[in-house]
């Protein structure tokens, strides 16, 4: 791959957003960084913005504002989404669809537009359901109507404008990209996982909840994202869920990695459910964000005995995950030296 080519990266300083600009970066592209906030960019690129690495501001609820600098890009990947606000209690339904679906839609018409032809689409294991015996393809399929909150709600109707948009141009090549509950260094935002390991080094999680997760690497998201640029086939969708693991497991391997002890008493879910009532009910009053919401909880019980395949993902572009020990020692590493 030459430097010839030039990608253009929406929610380019999130925690995949920039990881994927430092793979796509050290695989020889050009790339074009969106970014709400330059100060913000500036602090997570540093020295690396210069001749290869351009930040545009700007966000997905003014595609126009931008839309420029999507012509002379050879593929688009579009990783941004309205998501940490809306685990902050309350609805948040109206903005969702502004930045998730609406904002995908007049996204995809610009970069059209603008010549671009090849895409990538970073969706989400919300979109999915329960398969046979346990086990979630790419094919299992969850309906909106049964989607337990706004935000899984948007990600449904979100991927349902990308196909739309298939239908309409046939010269458009769109894969789309199903991430897990994303780990890793970069994490600016933080992201719920970066929350996490902020609140395991300060020894503030109170306990074991009976709950699982689907733990993944942002950079092995990175890996196939580019990977289903290059060869993925179009509208297919293509599952990153990565390790399937308990919350329990979890805290025995952030002890492993930071030499903290984990929490040993266990906690029911009934009691987190008390615990997000009264958060909700503190943030109505203050207007200040809650630290566990109502779909925090949702979600912890939704997700709960899900495994996703991997096999696609193994098939056709030869990737595995690796060890989820190596992710947490990495994303801890990054968070101490951001937070002393």
């Amino acid at each position: 791959m030459t430097n010839e080519r030039t990608a253009f990266v929406t929610g380019a300083t999130g925690l995949l957003g920039n990881n994927l600009v430092r793979l796509l970066l050290s695989e020889g592209y050009r790339v074009r960084a969106l970014a709400r906030s330059a100060q913000k960019a500036a602090d997570q690129f540093g020295g690396l913005i210069g001749d290869r690495l351009e930040v545009v501001s700007g966000d997905l609820t003014d595609i126009e504002r931008f839309s420029a600098a999507l012509h002379g890009c050879d593929v688009l990947f579009h990783t941004a989404a309205y998501f940490r606000e809306s685990y902050k209690g309350g609805r948040h339904h109206a903005a969702l669809r502004r930045t998730n679906v609406d904002g995908t839609q007049r996204l995809l018409h610009q970069a059209y537009e603008a010549g671009i032809r090849r895409a990538v689409h970073v969706s989400s294991i919300a979109v999915l359901g329960y398969g046979k015996d346990g086990v979630t393809d790419e094919n299992v399929l969850l309906d909106a109507a049964a989607a337990p909150d706004d935000y899984y709600r948007s990600k449904i109707e979100t991927d349902a404008v990308v196909y739309a948009f298939l239908d309409r141009h046939p010269d458009m090549h769109i894969s789309l990209i199903l991430p897990g509950w994303m780990h890793g260094p970069g994490d600016l935002g933080p992201t719920s996982a970066g929350q996490f390991v902020q609140d395991y080094l300060q020894q503030r999680i109170p306990g074991i909840v009976d709950a699982a997760f689907s733990f993944v690497d942002a950079r092995d998201v990175a890996r196939v994202a580019l990977a289903a640029s290059r060869t993925g086939r179009r509208g297919e969708r293509y599952l990153a869920a990565g390790h399937p693991l308990g919350m329990d497991m979890l805290l025995r391997a952030m002890e492993a990695v930071t030499g903290i002890p984990a929490p040993r008493r266990r906690l029911p879910r009934m009691a987190l459910l008390g615990i997000a009532l009264l958060q909700e009910a503190y943030a109505r009053l203050t207007g200040r964000p809650v630290l566990l919401s109502l779909a925090t909880v949702r979600n912890i019980a939704n997700d709960y005995g899900r495994k996703f395949s991997a096999e696609k993902i193994r098939h056709e572009f030869g990737l595995a995950f690796r060890p989820i020990e190596e992710t947490l020692r990495d994303e801890v590493t990054w968070t101490r030296q951001r937070t002393g």
